[in-house]
């Protein structure tokens, strides 16, 4: 379903609104390894004012998702342990995250598993990417969105929805690398503990490939 123009103006307004209250995060973004700098990359918020309907959401993380048309949808994670981790809008129809980098990756983009990953990838390594919410979440149409990149470079959790995450669009795309993280990490957790040159040394070898 197509947002209208009020539902896009009401999104724009909630995301400008919570951007302004990252630095309420500040700790739970140092967990991650990442600064409010780097947050305010991709307009990461807090709700600390909730708009009318986001009551519910208060003193969470705030995602946007943005696309070239605007904000499209806000997922909401929390950031001090509680459940559940996260919540999106009602009836939001699930889409890419950091979806705009299609238009300004050249030749090659990398696929995560969640927004936080796919942050973590940009702003660590320089690498253009986007994320999938979830390894279930991936969508049909993305292969069409991807299929003009010489290379995708699946950067897949380390369990076995990851690696089947990476298979599923590997059957889909012919020109995709899987890279999977060691056994019990995903991008984030391998960034923290190894440093971000473990992430970009796989990367580039799979640009080096192509």
């Amino acid at each position: 379903m197509r947002l209208s123009s009020t539902q896009r103006q009401f999104l724009l307004q909630a995301a400008t609104e919570y951007a302004q209250h990252i630095h309420q995060a500040t700790d739970y973004l140092a967990t991650r390894g990442l600064s409010v700098e780097e947050a305010k990359k991709f307009h990461i918020g807090v709700v600390d004012n909730p708009l009318p309907g986001h009551e519910g959401y208060k003193g969470k993380l705030v995602i946007p998702y943005i696309t070239p048309s605007g904000v499209v949808d806000l997922r909401f994670r929390s950031i001090h342990g509680e459940d559940p981790k996260y919540i999106g809008l009602p009836g939001a129809k699930t889409t890419m995250f950091n979806a705009q980098s299609v238009l300004t990756a050249d030749g090659y983009i990398c696929v995560t598993e969640g927004e936080i990953d796919c942050i973590t990838t940009v702003v660590k390594t320089g690498h253009p990417a986007v994320g999938i919410p979830g390894a279930n979440n991936w969508k049909p149409y993305y292969s069409k969105i991807l299929d003009d990149f010489d290379t995708v470079i699946v950067l897949a959790d380390g369990d076995s929805p990851g690696l089947e995450f990476g298979k599923k669009i590997s059957r889909e795309l012919g020109n995709v690398n899987i890279v999977q993280m060691p056994e019990g990490h995903d991008v984030n957790s391998i960034v923290l503990q190894e440093g971000a040159g473990w992430l970009d040394e796989r990367i580039r070898k799979c640009i080096n490939e192509r």
